[in-house]
């Protein structure tokens, strides 16, 4: 492989400039936000092609992904021939498509073991997924499964901007960055 290429999935309504995704997006070596054609009104088989395009188009490149919210759900749907291009995931704060009307094309959630190593962070106060369901997720798709207090959604309402403990476990997914040194230029 000739390099890497992170994937940023943001989730529904896309991941406003300060969030972690856009800051890590704008600084990050390789990579590259996964744009939808409906940030709004979400349907799932767009969105699913719109990340695998994205996955198969990176030839030659070890493929990360960096989910949050609508976009962990997006990544569990991924057919087989897209998700074996992936090595590794951070899954942010996945969403429940069923408690939103708006997310239900996203229903039900895939439960199989992903392919790739990966990595579920999840808020005990998550307003749009129980911590429980997420651990559930965790189980199923085979995800080492961290645990936040009080964290709400780990977005920017919830306060979370540069998100360097976020730096770290994508770094412990063997992705080539070294988050101490990311945060000295970003600063």
């Amino acid at each position: 492989m000739s390099g890497q290429r992170i994937l940023i999935v943001p989730g529904w309504r896309n991941a406003e400039p300060g969030h972690w995704q856009s800051l890590w997006e704008a600084r990050l070596p390789g990579a590259h936000r996964v744009a939808q054609g409906d940030w709004l009104f979400p349907r799932r088989q767009a969105w699913v092609d719109r990340l695998a395009d994205a996955i198969l188009a990176s030839r030659g490149e070890r493929v990360v992904l960096v989910a949050h919210s609508l976009g962990c759900i997006t990544v569990a749907h991924l057919p087989p021939e897209a998700a074996a291009r992936v090595s590794a995931a951070l899954l942010v704060a996945p969403a429940d498509p069923e408690r939103r009307a708006q997310l239900a094309d996203f229903a039900p959630v895939p439960h199989r073991r992903l392919p790739y190593r990966s990595t579920l962070v999840a808020s005990s106060n998550d307003p749009y997924c129980p911590v429980r369901l997420a651990g559930a997720y965790a189980r199923a798709w085979g995800s080492d499964f961290v645990r936040l207090e009080n964290a709400g959604h780990i977005n920017v309402a919830a306060g979370f901007g540069e998100w360097p403990s976020g730096l770290q476990w994508l770094a412990r997914l063997g992705v080539d960055m070294d988050p101490a040194e990311w945060l000295r230029r970003a600063a």
